[in-house]
């Protein structure tokens, strides 16, 4: 329960309160349409990665699966990939975070304020990182809370909401602009779907820390699978209230589930909505401050691929360099805009996604590292639907994010020749995998 609450906390966050309103402007009641679609396009990545974690019990997720797959520069540059999405991620729900505060208040926006508050949050990064140093237990204890708090809010919202719903609301079912051709309605098509892409990929980090779990190889399926289903449900659900609560009026409002919800049952409503969304917002960022600083030690720790000391753990078994490190780049990425984070965190998803379904691909041809637990059903036919869905996200990216993109590979692969790599110790761990 606690891996499945993770799951919940890494995927549920500031997406599921503040996106409604972009999804809505771009296809009116075919959003929740648009949320089904991404859902099942990601739950196929989700496939393979339930089928890859049931090979592997090591540290480090897609980068390790690419590592096994394709060698060992991929698996590094995957690593640093997958790292630098952790840190989006984080530093996307830290600037929600300022994002909801606004909202409560006019004063929020005061300058003084503001910066008093911009304050108040690299507090809160620093207050993160000093419970992730104490080790796993705090994190446990603190990550299964907030989950269950914001299940709580969510599920308040739809069951009352429900009751509120207005039929004449749920029309026009798509914006008269995306009925002007096929071309039209493919691009709002494509701008709502990168959106809605982004609730959903939090999943990729369940499977990064299972030596912290016990029997990752039949647990992390089990919770991949269940975490998408209820995360689907949930989603549709909210959506299909807000809308039937506000209408066209969604597009007004940056917070349209508390507003939707205080238009149904009063104050109440809006302050109930907006503690989950806080509530939300902290626990995925939380969440990110475990979840990021194990990916990156792993690649020192197990694999040698970066300096010991980057891996190196205090009496507490936290590795405490990785998590200074990842808490001094979050800190840098929440100067940017919560739109250029997530357009961000799209990118660095796709970018570990195809090699990751490439593995799939591999394993099954080559039937290196069997299954335990989890075996992806229909042959190569899921990943194949997989690989051709996330290809599909290119055509949604910006130049500024493809940029953002090339330059982070291409650092990484500048560093890779000149960081210093335990060879020995590289070679010890593939010669103990092949004896296995």
């Amino acid at each position: 329960m606690s891996i499945y609450f993770l799951g919940i906390n890494g995927v549920i966050g500031s997406g599921a309160f503040l996106i409604p309103q972009t999804i809505y402007k771009d296809m009116n009641l075919m959003s929740v349409f648009i949320t089904i679609c991404a859902a099942l396009t990601v739950s196929m990545v989700t496939l393979c990665y339930a089928d890859l974690s049931s090979r592997f019990t090591g540290s480090g997720a897609a980068w390790l699966y690419s590592y096994h797959a394709f060698g060992r520069f991929t698996g590094y540059e995957l690593g640093i990939y997958t790292w630098f999405l952790g840190c989006c991620t984080y530093a996307a729900e830290i600037v929600a975070l300022l994002t909801i505060l606004k909202t409560l208040s006019p004063v929020f926006s005061n300058h003084a304020v503001h910066y008093g508050i911009a304050i108040g949050i690299i507090v809160l990064i620093v207050l993160f990182t000093i419970i992730n140093l104490f080790g796993r237990t705090i994190v446990k204890l603190v990550d299964n809370l907030s989950s269950a708090a914001k299940m709580i809010t969510i599920l308040i919202f739809i069951i009352i909401g429900a009751f509120f719903i207005h039929k004449m609301n749920f029309t026009p079912v798509i914006p008269k602009a995306a009925t002007l051709g096929v071309g039209p309605y493919f691009k709002h098509f494509g701008a709502a779907f990168s959106v809605v892409f982004y609730m959903f990929t939090g999943f990729s980090f369940i499977p990064i820390a299972p030596k912290q779990m016990n029997n990752p190889e039949k647990n992390i399926p089990k919770v991949l699978i269940s975490v998408m289903i209820t995360v689907t449900i949930l989603y549709a659900l909210m959506m299909l209230v807000a809308i039937g609560i506000l209408g066209s009026k969604m597009v007004n409002y940056s917070t349209p589930i508390a507003v939707a919800f205080q238009k149904a049952v009063g104050d109440w409503g809006y302050v109930l909505v907006i503690a989950g969304m806080l509530i939300s917002v902290i626990g995925v960022a939380f969440a990110g401050s475990f979840n990021t600083p194990s990916l990156i030690a792993s690649l020192a720790n197990e694999h040698a691929m970066l300096p010991k000391w980057i891996g190196k753990k205090n009496k507490h078994d936290a590795a405490w360099v990785a998590i200074l490190l990842s808490a001094i780049i979050t800190m840098i990425l929440i100067t940017q805009s919560y739109l250029f984070l997530v357009s961000c965190i799209v990118l660095a998803s796709f970018i570990q996604y195809v090699p990751s379904i490439l593995a799939v691909i591999k394993f099954k041809h080559t039937n290196e590292f069997p299954n335990n637990g989890f075996k992806l059903p229909f042959g190569y036919v899921i990943p194949a639907l997989a690989l051709i869905i996330s290809c599909y996200m290119v055509t949604n990216f910006t130049w500024k994010t493809i940029l953002v993109g090339i330059v982070v590979g291409v650092l990484a692969a500048v560093a890779y020749f000149f960081i210093e790599k335990d060879e020995e110790k590289h070679q010890k761990y593939l010669s103990k995998m092949r004896n296995k």
